[in-house]
């Protein structure tokens, strides 16, 4: 049972069903002795539940030897496990390396795809960094592994299990140089050149560039209201060999794909023989309710890919992003991975790991999540005083932008280019799509607008330029 999925219908109790997650998780290696679980508040925050539900589950961990307390170090994985339980062994053994081988102040106002920098973590990633260049031995400096640091590919997939509901190998896990080097791997591995390629529409306009670049035919699919429509994509190309989609937060329109929609999905791609790309960028801000389990939980024929990335949720500049693949296709990725692979520094990578082995990347997520909602919320009420009579801007459940629809006779297109030459960033809905249709909007990020008088000011230079 995914972890993210529980069955408040099934005769087995939520907290017994949590339990079984995480005992799972320990006997199968992915938590090891020494590893901390959340806390009991923030599992019960995430989750939805009442604290005291997770806290039955603890203490049957604790009765049976799984876990202990360590007062403020946490709960973390009793260390005699080191002894009794060994690492599930994956299905291909993890090489240990290959031979072949801003500041808020220096972005634009609204500059979309940059977390808030003023809040992360320096100092502790500093320590971090610190002892990783001090531990840095002869292993450290050759040519890093071309699949990914097995730390790093463990850490990933133990992170995947707990908060995303996909149950993989370490081996399933390909770290990259970040999206458009895992939409690379992807392309060699399992496309040939003129194949169709479904790419949602509006949608991310380096995705349809990618593709080109790729030699294959970009399909543009419409999205309303529930994400994908996945019947105007199969009367458009049915023999499609494959859809790239962002099911969390569809990219720029922030709607989540609906249930339907990602049953009708799978069944598509099953009968198809089609792939599946899931882009889950940033998952992991929803504002209303928990996140919600991947469109990979509910594969149930290995035709889903699942790509994640480190830049928005820690900063862009880490160049790191990931790939987890179904089981069968590993060899195929291995092959691939050995000549096209760019995971990025082995330095980098290890500081990655620590930072989720040790729990802070955990945390950091809550604390973005908790700011984003405030960031979003502010930002919007602000937007709406100034502009309310010109914009509209969506109630959308999560995502790191603001989308303001355009009322009247005001084009995204001529304002936007406006806005970038004031030294403002800001992207029209317009351009984000090849099929004709009549939306005008503005795509605004808000995570490093911190202040209501920050975003009231913005709104008027907007306003300015409307005039």
């Amino acid at each position: 049972m995914k972890f993210l999925d529980l069955d408040a219908s099934a005769s087995e109790p939520l907290y017994r069903q949590i339990y079984t997650r995480l005992r799972n998780a320990i006997t199968d290696g992915l938590l090891q002795a020494g590893d901390r679980i959340p806390a009991a508040r923030a599992l019960a925050l995430e989750l939805g539940l009442a604290r005291g539900t997770v806290e039955s589950a603890y203490a049957l961990l604790v009765a049976e030897g799984y876990v202990e307390a360590r007062g403020q170090a946490g709960t973390v994985v009793t260390s005699a496990l080191a002894r009794r339980t060994a690492v599930t062994p994956p299905q291909h053994p993890l090489p240990a390396h290959d031979n072949l081988g801003h500041a808020t102040s220096s972005t634009l106002p609204f500059q979309m795809g940059i977390p808030a920098l003023d809040a992360f973590p320096r100092k502790v990633w500093a320590r971090l960094a610190a002892r990783a260049v001090r531990a840095t031995g002869p292993d450290a400096m050759i040519y890093p592994p071309w699949a990914g640091l097995p730390e790093l590919r463990i850490a990933i997939a133990a992170y995947l299990q707990l908060s995303r509901g996909i149950n993989c190998t370490p081996s399933q896990v390909f770290v990259t140089s970040g999206y458009r080097n895992s939409m690379e791997l992807v392309a060699r591995a399992l496309l040939q050149p003129d194949d169709q390629v479904w790419v949602e529409d509006p949608g991310y306009p380096p995705t349809a560039e990618l593709l080109r670049a790729a030699h294959l035919q970009p399909v543009p699919v419409a999205v309303d209201g529930e994400g994908l429509m996945v019947a105007h994509g199969i009367a458009s190309a049915p023999r499609a060999r494959a859809a790239i989609v962002t099911p969390a937060h569809q990219s720029p329109l922030c709607v989540a794909l609906s249930l339907p929609r990602r049953l009708a999905l799978l069944d598509w791609a099953a009968q198809a023989a089609a792939w599946v790309v899931e882009d889950d960028y940033d998952g992991e801000y929803r504002y209303q309710g928990r996140p919600l389990p991947a469109l990979q939980s509910l594969d149930r024929n290995g035709r889903v890919l699942y790509s994640g990335t480190f830049s928005k949720v820690l900063f862009p500049a880490i160049r790191l992003a990931y790939l987890v693949v179904p089981p069968a296709q590993v060899p195929r990725f291995d092959e691939i991975s050995r000549t096209f692979a760019a995971g990025g520094a082995t330095l980098m990578q290890q500081i990655v790991a620590d930072f989720m082995n040790e729990g802070h990347f955990a945390r950091h997520i809550q604390r973005m999540r908790r700011l984003y909602g405030e960031r979003r919320q502010l930002a919007a009420n602000a937007l709406t005083a100034v502009l309310g009579k010109h914009m509209l801007v969506d109630p959308q459940p999560g995502g790191m932008h603001l989308v303001l629809r355009m009322k009247g006779r005001h084009t995204d297109r001529t304002l936007a280019a406006r806005m970038r030459a004031h030294g403002m960033a800001a992207h029209a809905l317009s351009e984000r799509g090849m099929l004709p249709h009549g939306a005008s909007a503005l795509l605004l990020a808000f995570t490093n607008i911190d202040t209501p008088a920050r975003a009231r000011a913005l709104g008027q230079r907007i306003l300015k330029l409307m005039d």
